[in-house]
């Protein structure tokens, strides 16, 4: 059953690479009966590879961490990381403050915002994250936000999986630091993320670097255009803006039309990025 193996299938295991997981765990039975009946029969080699065998396939491996580590302080790091073009996967779960240190604010807080050391609102806007990532080329990028399309959510995490290189996918996540006004909180965090995208304060977009070999847009727009009108009440669902609006209501609607409007140049950018042409022709 060895020779069965080796020869007919060795030879696409090193085609296709030890890091296509659906391969490897086509073959994994295969040569998990193969293992265990030679270190039945006291086979040395086979002895050690079955210590060994929970490696037959490749394993889903994620760095994560939250906005503070990936947009701010920790920023350095996550860049070295995906320009060294190392097979990595990497999760923010972008909450917009440092969640976990008393909700300080983050180059990830959105304009007009309260938090930590932005008493009045924060006056500069949002880093993008996302886009700056996708300059490199070779790493694949996505924005998501569960509660808003699990399916575009999931596809994310599959392609992020399956590409051959660094991968980095930013996950809306409402934080505690929100103070959330719907009933029942936090514990309706996933309709925030559905309202957040609804309203165009977020934006579901892919970069696929796979698709620049076939000469197509590796930019995909997944959010439908948003409803502008529901913003300000997006908004005035959260405490980090109402009580900005409550402790400076004359500078507060201004700040949240300024907070609107960054938003929208931001999609319109999206949207500018869905129509690039990368045919061979262009």
């Amino acid at each position: 059953m060895y020779h069965h193996v080796a020869n007919e299938n060795i030879g696409q295991v090193m085609k296709s690479g030890k890091s296509n997981r659906s391969f490897c765990k086509s073959l994994e039975l295969q040569l998990r009966r193969h293992i265990l009946s030679k270190w039945a029969a006291g086979c040395p080699v086979n002895q050690e590879l079955q210590t060994l065998d929970h490696y037959l396939v490749k394993r889903s491996q994620w760095i994560i961490g939250g906005d503070g580590a990936s947009y701010d302080i920790g920023y350095g790091g996550l860049d070295h990381v995906i320009a060294a073009g190392e097979d990595v996967n990497i999760l923010v779960l972008d909450t917009e403050v440092y969640s976990n240190t008393g909700g300080q604010a983050s180059k990830a807080t959105p304009l007009g915002a309260i938090a930590q050391f932005a008493a009045q609102g924060k006056r500069i806007r949002k880093k993008d994250l996302g886009m700056i990532a996708t300059t490199y080329g070779y790493v694949y990028v996505a924005q998501i936000a569960m509660g808003a399309d699990h399916a575009q959510c999931l596809k994310a995490i599959r392609e992020a999986e399956a590409w051959h290189g660094p991968s980095i996918i930013i996950a809306y996540a409402p934080c505690i630091n929100h103070g959330l006004k719907a009933k029942g909180g936090m514990g309706k965090s996933q309709a925030e993320e559905k309202r957040a995208v609804e309203c165009g304060y977020w934006h579901l977009w892919r970069f696929n670097p796979a698709l620049i070999e076939e000469n197509k847009n590796p930019f995909s727009l997944d959010s439908k255009e948003p409803d502008w009108s529901k913003f300000h009440d997006f908004l005035m669902g959260e405490v980090r803006y109402l009580s900005v609006k409550k402790a400076y209501p004359n500078e507060a609607e201004e700040l949240f039309a300024e907070a609107q409007r960054m938003a929208q140049i931001r999609y319109k950018t999206y949207v500018r990025k869905t129509q690039e042409d990368w045919s061979e022709e262009a």
